[in-house]
């Protein structure tokens, strides 16, 4: 026998009118605003390897996590899609909703200690939107970003402009979504669909691999997602690997970065032994160590991410126009 299961038709929704809102439009970054300063070593190196890699034409992939665009990012790695540097930005669910809700009412994120009191935390009619994009990303047989960002392009949503989504649909820059089911507030939603979800985040995922596959003499950074970013990337390496070695082909020859807040105070060429709890830290094995050990090289920077952000970008733009492009 089955054993019993929740009914989402018995839940409340509210609209977002009725929400209070922790972020608005007022937080994010301008590409003509002069950054914070922060400076690192490492993002001179970065600026110089993105570079470099876009003028050889191999791909320059960004994994950010949610927090990334809540600190303001968006319209920066708008600006680095539509110049050319930046060639594909995977996103987790997460970063998908606030990325909708900002382009829809110019506002986003919500208290969950307020509204998981109540049993409202997630429960905003509008937002479950997604989940239609979502059906029609499965019927169109296209990814959850694009299906998204054309959704928020043709139903013209106020503040379209400041969407990463959008952008990626109008640019034609893949950005895609990697949803793990649970984890997301549209999940809570009656009108959910699993399987939908499911297809057109594995599309997606087959879009990441694609461009993983093109990763020999590129970058890839992990900016601010301790799980998602770096399990999606070192399965779709894994794949690419794969399909390389069969065509004589390999993905050795490429730089990785990751930027988030915790130290970790070490050689970031090698692994900590199993007893060092920083061992568990995905993005240090995996991103800085394992997947570049055969030729690769990596960076650690720590830092919020409006600062540490906005200071690769500006440093792409000035490494762009201080070396040409021939030399």
């Amino acid at each position: 026998m089955p054993f019993p299961r929740f009914d989402r038709r018995r839940l409340q929704l509210r609209p977002l009118a009725e929400r209070e809102h922790d972020l608005e439009l007022t937080c994010l970054l301008r590409p003509e605003e002069r950054p914070q300063d922060f400076a690192h070593p490492s993002i001179p190196v970065l600026a110089r390897r993105i570079v470099a890699a876009r003028r050889r034409k191999a791909a320059v992939i960004f994994f950010c996590g949610a927090h990334v665009l809540r600190q303001g990012n968006g319209p920066l790695l708008i600006d680095l899609m539509r110049r050319g540097w930046l060639t594909h930005l995977a996103l987790n669910g997460a970063g998908a909703i606030h990325d909708f809700e900002f382009a829809l009412i110019g506002a986003t994120t919500e208290s969950v200690a307020r509204y998981i009191k109540e049993g409202q935390f997630g429960l905003w009619r509008e937002t479950g939107r997604i989940n239609e994009a979502a059906r029609d990303a499965a019927r169109d047989d296209i990814g959850l970003g694009e299906a998204i960002g054309r959704m928020i392009e043709a139903d013209a949503f106020p503040h379209r402009d400041v969407s990463v989504l959008a952008a990626g649909y109008r640019l034609q820059v893949p950005v895609t979504v990697h949803v793990a089911i649970g984890q997301d507030i549209i999940h809570e939603h009656p009108n959910f669909d699993a399987a939908a979800t499911g297809k057109a985040s594995d599309n997606d995922f087959l879009i990441f691999c694609h461009s993983v596959s093109q990763l020999e003499g590129g970058a890839f950074l992990n900016i601010g997602s301790a799980v998602a970013g770096p399990e999606v990337y070192l399965k779709a390496l894994s794949m690419s690997r794969n399909v390389a070695r069969q065509e004589g082909r390999e993905i050795r020859h490429f730089t990785t970065a990751v930027f988030d807040l915790i130290p970790i105070a070490s050689d970031i060429t090698r692994e900590v032994p199993k007893s060092d709890p920083r061992y568990y830290y995905r993005p240090y094995k995996t991103v800085l160590v394992r997947t570049v050990a055969d030729g690769g090289e990596s960076h650690y920077i720590q830092g919020e991410h409006r600062l540490t952000v906005p200071a690769l970008y500006h440093a792409v733009l000035t490494e762009a126009d201080s070396s040409p492009a021939d030399s």
